[in-house]
């Protein structure tokens, strides 16, 4: 970490070249002669990417940033803040520091916080960004993680893990296994210091396959935002072996929020479209709760395989709601003669083909207030919905 880039004219220079053309910046050479241009880059490039997931950071002067697949890698503020308030206690470990968000929103809610990270880069800026936000109560621990917890015996409320999913080529990997550090391996280790164990896992991975390798899994949280599926949470706790809750997030404009038993229960209900229709949120599409957001919500759905729901009344419900105004059988004439559109947004549901496929054979264009859902319906036909996007509150 070059101190250097601390001076005010740098954080300055830093501030005001944030929406210039960063390749004239490189070009033409730092002006300052203890810090290389591509140093001032850096800085640059993270201040900007990290606007709107870690605003904290972002209005605060003297923030550090690394590299930018560090910055990739870590937490936003919205996740972080959310892990620090599912979990509590006096003490916690942070075995895969990073940028040190997870630690920083865990030193608000935990009386001792270790962040412990083997790179010594990224262990330097996050201890010195530490001290500008002023957190006191996190120790830094430069170290391999594993080799760190095996030479101390203490024992602490709570690990965290967000293992790396990328191997020694840089590849993105997503088995547990192949992640670093691996948590299957260690697990003995992990559970001689502590009973509870957090883990953030690639939103890619199959959850069926984390709850058959990891044992003891207590909780697990699907979280998004703005419709993207981020985390995967995972709370284990030493010798459970109760039913598993499944919680879903979507934090958007409102929190959505769906929890239930894991598995999901094997049947729902299944009828024609009725007036109103409702897709669920990414979350729940991850979490594969279909059945129970039926039932729990006394919803219907269209098909066994149709993830989409419907009912007579309009009600809360975690995704996107529409009135039906009309459906159709999938031909050429029927559509024309019930769905007059030139433009539509259109989505398929357990239905064969692509969106592309399906706007160049009706000669649709993308876009407008107006939604066409292309489905299969319980006695196994090819229709498509006609809908108006609407709001719960609505009548």
């Amino acid at each position: 970490m070059n101190n250097q880039l601390l001076n005010k004219e740098v954080q300055q220079f830093i501030i005001e070249n944030l929406d210039k053309d960063l390749n004239k910046i490189i070009l033409s050479g730092s002006p300052f002669p203890n810090i290389s241009v591509q140093e001032l880059a850096e800085q640059i490039i993270g201040r900007k990417q990290i606007e709107y997931k870690l605003p904290t950071f972002f209005k605060t002067d003297e923030i550090l940033f690394p590299k930018k697949l560090n910055l990739e890698q870590s937490s936003s503020e919205i996740t972080g803040r959310f892990k620090s308030q599912i979990i509590d206690g006096q003490s916690i470990v942070d075995l895969t520091g990073g940028f040190g968000i997870d630690s920083y929103y865990f030193a608000k809610t935990f009386d001792h916080v270790i962040y412990c990270e083997q790179n010594k880069t990224l262990c330097d800026i996050s201890r010195h960004n530490f001290e500008v936000l002023g957190i006191k109560n996190i120790i830094c621990q430069c170290a391999d993680s594993i080799e760190w917890l095996s030479s101390h015996s203490e024992k602490f409320d709570w690990i965290y893990l967000d293992p790396a999913r990328r191997d020694l080529e840089q590849r993105k990997v997503f088995l547990l296994e192949d992640c670093t550090p691996d948590i299957l391996k260690n697990l003995d280790l992990l559970f001689s210091r502590t009973d509870h164990i957090l883990l953030k896992l690639s939103p890619m991975i199959d959850i069926s396959s984390v709850v058959y390798k990891i044992p003891f899994v207590k909780h697990l949280f699907v979280v998004a935002i703005k419709n993207e599926v981020k985390e995967l949470l995972v709370i284990i706790e030493k010798y459970f072996d109760r039913e598993i809750e499944l919680s879903t997030i979507n934090f958007s404009k409102e929190t959505e929020i769906f929890k239930s038993k894991y598995p999901d229960i094997p049947q729902t209900t299944v009828t024609p479209t009725k007036k109103y229709l409702y897709e669920p949120n990414s979350a729940i599409l991850k979490s594969g709760l279909f059945n129970s957001l039926s039932n729990k919500l006394n919803l219907s759905k269209l098909h066994t395989n149709t993830h989409l729901y419907t009912s007579d009344e309009i009600i809360n419900f975690p995704g996107r709601c529409f009135e039906i105004i009309s459906q159709s059988k999938v031909n050429k004439k029927e559509i024309k003669k019930q769905i007059p559109l030139l433009k539509a947004n259109v989505a398929i549901r357990n239905f064969p083909g692509t969106v592309f496929d399906l706007r160049k054979k009706f000669k649709l264009r993308d876009g407008g207030t107006d939604y066409l859902f292309f489905t299969t319906n319980l006695n196994e036909e090819h229709i498509v919905l006609y809908c108006k996007k609407i709001s719960p509150n609505q009548d």
